[in-house]
């Protein structure tokens, strides 16, 4: 007998296994003997094992969904490439030369930081990743582990964590507080910082696109999803406009490496400012549009389509 677990709870899972990686990786400054920082690929060994981990699960578990049921292929597929285009990003963000960069340069770290967020985190929760693991599991596994999600204090915990304004006031807080400049140059000199803040800006991302791109609250419709995500680019593009405009540094850190480099401070800090402000801004409104479609095109009357067919499909005059 096929067990089946609440679609809310399969996510809870999702959100601890995804973040793994994030929390795995710390890079910080780390700069030769010349002084020049050291760039290039960082392969931490446990985000090199739960990146691969997770990619081999999701293809075991999509394999064996797509063989049972060919109803559902056409969903599958996109969930995977979803999945795939989330992880991909994900390896860009923690493992390319991206995240060494990031300890030397403020504008890469805020590169790192959008693709984690605006790339990442949204096209994994559109992948639906917990669900296809569940049946990469052995199949005595899985109603141990459906046991465990259906917990009392799982599911309470979730349904507070992904109520819209919960999530919303998280992942701004997140934002906010890691970029107050003694947090922000805290996480540049001490892994276990440094980690935090990555494992707060991806699981904050994780629960607000979750809550705008698959939540429960979508039966209700898209106005709280609108509002977040409008309001989330408003007062990201505050914090990226301060950074540009700022008269003076805000991390003072960042002089050594980015000079060696051959790189202004200042000017790196306003260009990573500029990066959260405009295109981090522009991720934001595209986000928004998209939804707004969504709800237009859900709030149609139920007999649109069939009225606009209708007269294709009554017989003309004279024929049977």
């Amino acid at each position: 007998m096929m067990t089946r677990w609440p679609a809310p709870l399969l996510r809870t899972g999702s959100i601890a296994a995804l973040t793994l990686p994030c929390v795995a990786s710390a890079h910080t400054l780390s700069p030769d003997a010349t002084g020049m920082p050291d760039i290039g690929w960082t392969f931490e060994p446990w985000v090199v094992v739960l990146l691969g981990v997770t990619l081999g699960l999701y293809g075991i578990g999509h394999a064996r969904l797509r063989a049972r049921s060919r109803r559902a292929r056409g969903i599958r597929l996109r969930q995977l490439g979803a999945f795939l285009a989330g992880w991909a990003m994900t390896v860009v963000a923690l493992v390319s030369p991206l995240d060494a960069l990031g300890a030397a340069m403020f504008s890469a770290h805020m590169v790192q930081h959008e693709v984690l967020m605006l790339l990442a985190a949204p096209l994994l929760v559109l992948g639906r990743p917990l669900a296809v693991w569940m049946w990469a599991l052995p199949a005595s596994w899985r109603p141990a582990v459906g046991r465990g999600l259906h917990a009392p204090g799982v599911r309470g915990s979730w349904r507070w964590l992904t109520s819209p304004a919960v999530a919303w006031v998280f992942h701004a807080l997140a934002l906010w507080a890691w970029h107050a400049p003694p947090l922000f140059e805290a996480a540049l000199t001490r892994p276990g910082i440094h980690t935090l803040q990555h494992a707060s800006f991806f699981i904050s991302a994780l629960f607000f696109w979750w809550t705008v791109l698959a939540g429960r609250h979508r039966q209700a419709g898209d106005g709280h999803a609108m509002l977040s995500v409008f309001t989330t680019m408003m007062h990201t593009g505050a914090l990226g406009a301060l950074l540009t405009l700022a008269p003076g540094l805000w991390y003072p850190i960042y002089v050594t490496p980015t000079t060696a480099l051959g790189f202004d401070p200042l000017q790196d800090q306003q260009l990573g400012g500029l990066i959260m402000w405009v295109p981090g801004g522009l991720a934001y409104f595209l986000a928004g549009l998209a939804i707004a479609l969504r709800w237009v095109l859900d709030r149609r009357p139920p007999d649109l389509a069939a009225g606009a067919a209708a007269p294709l499909a009554r017989p003309t005059a004279g024929t049977r």
